[in-house]
């Protein structure tokens, strides 16, 4: 019953979010007045929220009962909201963007967190990818309803959206708290674990970074946001419309179709992939992420095909995506130290944010300069990198299993691994 509630948490909290992002670049440019430079800004602004606030959730919740973090952040989101529906200058609607990233990524590594905590190991991929599953569904619903009632032409016409998305994180955040009080959250000690240590900043930083491993999933998890959710809001569609030609009717059914397929097929793919590595699974979406690139730029050479290629691609990278949301989370949370794993689920958050804020730069200086064989080239090239790095990890993991595996065949009391060995699920 607590994973259905954090489920249903997630759904609701994002389709706050769908009701109010593919809108408010508009709202804030032509509608409210203030032109391009404060609309990017606000994005740019979201994004510096979410990018501090993720690694500061993830500490609190190590140090924390991470249900009040939760908690507490999905209120933080509610206040932007309710600022935005009275903002009437640039300066309160840009601080409104940046309060409002951080209340929506400050709650994602509590929320990782509980489920942690509150689901077995042999669940945690099913409700991980509901979670997947849930807030995606979520958005896809805010958006599509608040394509009814968001009138760009009048300088108040999101405010019913901005409220909508208030009470929608305010219902969360009471989901959340009920899940908490039906079951309170373990203490470290019930739970077998040690306290958080007493280490913050750097020093956490350097404590994540001293497991090899951790280094390794770094560098899959940049590859893979680099090479597809860096470009799914910006770059792909600029792809699409500028070099392929397609309309934008097609670049919307695109988005659909990864949605749906998303859905449709997220359980199965759990299901299938039960008793697969989580390594192995990243390193099989490198492989399609490459394949949607090499799709992608095929679709350059055959323009009476271009928009069924583009939209096939969008489903392609969903069946990537059944895969890799499940167990980015669950393979994170084995490899941390001991007693930080919200830390280290939180950095991991941040880093995936601050690599996707680098998508739309990345896209508008070489799709505005003219170098689309560039732009794909790079992220085939990014793409076969996040295939290395997740092979690498494998076989290290791997090697890790077997060290530990011949230390407990000594039977030496004193014989240990240095160090919890993490599991590869």
């Amino acid at each position: 019953m607590r994973a259905r509630l954090l489920v249903l948490a997630a759904a609701v909290a994002m389709l706050g979010w769908g009701a109010v992002l593919p809108y408010q670049y508009a709202y804030a440019a032509s509608a409210r007045g203030w032109g391009g430079l404060v609309a990017a800004g606000a994005s740019t602004l979201f994004s510096v929220g979410a990018l501090i606030a993720a690694p500061v959730g993830g500490r609190l919740a190590d140090r924390f009962d991470p249900v009040r973090v939760a908690v507490v952040s999905k209120l933080l989101a509610v206040l932007a909201m309710v600022g935005l529906v009275f903002a009437n200058s640039p300066a309160a609607f840009l601080f409104g963007m940046f309060a409002f990233g951080a209340g929506i990524t400050a709650a994602t590594a509590p929320q990782a967190v509980l489920v942690l905590r509150w689901v077995g190991d042999t669940d945690r991929r099913r409700v991980f990818a509901w979670l997947f599953t849930g807030g995606a569904l979520g958005m896809a619903l805010g958006a599509f309803a608040a394509g009814y009632v968001v009138d760009l032409t009048r300088p108040n016409g999101m405010r019913l959206a901005f409220a909508t998305a208030a009470a929608g994180f305010a219902i969360s955040a009471l989901l959340i708290a009920a899940a908490g009080y039906r079951a309170p959250a373990a203490t470290a000690y019930e739970l077998g674990e040690d306290p958080a240590p007493e280490v913050g900043g750097l020093a956490a930083l350097r404590a994540i970074w001293a497991v090899p491993a951790l280094r390794w999933t770094a560098v899959v998890t940049v590859a893979l946001a680099l090479g597809f959710y860096a470009q799914f809001e910006s770059g792909l569609p600029a792809y699409a419309l500028t070099s392929l030609q397609v309309s934008p009717r097609t670049v919307g059914t695109a988005a659909a179709v990864n949605s749906v397929v998303i859905i449709a097929l997220q359980m199965v793919v759990v299901r299938l992939t039960a008793r697969r590595s989580a390594p192995l699974l990243l390193t099989i979406v490198g492989g399609i992420w490459t394949l949607g690139w090499l799709m992608l730029a095929a679709a350059r050479l055959s323009p009476e095909l271009a928009s069924a290629i583009f939209v096939t691609t969008f489903a392609v990278f969903a069946v990537g995506e059944t895969m890799y949301a499940p167990i980015l989370s669950p393979l994170t949370a084995s490899l941390a130290p001991e007693g930080m794993v919200g830390t280290t689920l939180g950095v991991f958050t941040a880093l995936q944010t601050g690599i996707s804020a680098l998508g739309p730069l990345v896209a508008g200086v070489l799709l505005g300069a003219g170098l689309t064989g560039s732009f794909l080239v790079l992220h085939i090239a990014i793409s076969v990198v996040a295939v290395a790095a997740g092979w690498r990890l494998r076989g290290l993991l791997a090697g890790a299993t077997r060290s530990a595996a011949g230390v407990v065949t000594a039977g030496s009391d004193s014989a240990h691994p240095a160090g919890p060995v993490p599991a590869t699920h």
